[in-house]
C-alpha cells in the first residue's frame, strides 16, 4: 500500500514544483513546502509499514469473519425495515444483547404470514 501512496503522492506534490523550476527556479516558499511535504512524508512512512503489516495479518481472519457472519447478517438486514427506529445495543451483565425501539417509533404492525397467531385453550 505505501509502495502505492508514497510515488503517487510525491509525483502529486513534485510536479508543480517541477514545471516552476524549469521556468525560473523554486521560489522559497515553494521550497519550503517540499521539504515540509518530505519531512511529513518521512514522519508517516512507519505509520504505513505498520498498517500495512497490520492489514496483512488480519485480512485472512476478517475474510472468515465475513464468511461466516455474511448469510446471518444478511437475514437480520432482510427482517430489520428501518433501523433508524432502534436505540444502540445495549450489553447485559449476563452478555446478553439487547437492541431496544425508540420510544418515538410505532411498533409495527405484525404480519399474519410469518407471525403465528396465539393458541387459545378451551
Amino acid at each position: 500500500m505505501k509502495r502505492i501512496i508514497s510515488p503517487l503522492f510525491a509525483l502529486v506534490m513534485l510536479a508543480p514544483v517541477a514545471a516552476a523550476q524549469e521556468a525560473e527556479g523554486p521560489s522559497l516558499m515553494e521550497r519550503g513546502a517540499q521539504l515540509f511535504l518530505e519531512g511529513l512524508l518521512k514522519e508517516v512512512e512507519p505509520a504505513l509499514e505498520e498498517f500495512e503489516g497490520m492489514a496483512e495479518e488480519l485480512g485472512p481472519v476478517l475474510r472468515g469473519i465475513a464468511g461466516e457472519m455474511g448469510p446471518k447478517l444478511a437475514e437480520i438486514l432482510a427482517q430489520v425495515e428501518d433501523w433508524t427506529a432502534y436505540e444502540a445495543p445495549e450489553i447485559l451483565a449476563n452478555g446478553d444483547i439487547i437492541i431496544r425501539r425508540k420510544p418515538d417509533h410505532p411498533t409495527p404492525k405484525p404480519n399474519s404470514e410469518t407471525t403465528p397467531l396465539p393458541q387459545i385453550d378451551l
